[in-house]
């Protein structure tokens, strides 16, 4: 199991997620943004607002989404 924040997943607070795969992470964090954008959360639609940017690029949301794969699993397991 790993462990990565939601600013680490390209959100913005520091909400921890715990899962096996990164898969599992991502749908986490995807849920979390759900519920931040719900609330109106200022902060989070401020990141929501730099990946829509980021979808507008041909490519650019699969690299990004690769690089945070990368990143999952470069991470050491927990204790």
């Amino acid at each position: 199991m790993k462990t990565m924040t939601c600013k680490q997943l390209g959100g913005a607070c520091e909400k921890i997620f715990e899962a096996n795969t990164f898969e599992e992470i991502a749908e986490m964090s995807k849920k979390h943004g759900t519920e931040m954008f719900q609330k109106g959360d200022k902060a989070h639609l401020e990141a929501m607002t730099k990946m829509q940017e980021l979808m507008k690029t041909p490519g650019a949301m699969n690299e990004w989404f690769e690089n945070k794969r990368k990143a999952f699993n470069a991470f050491p397991d927990n204790p």
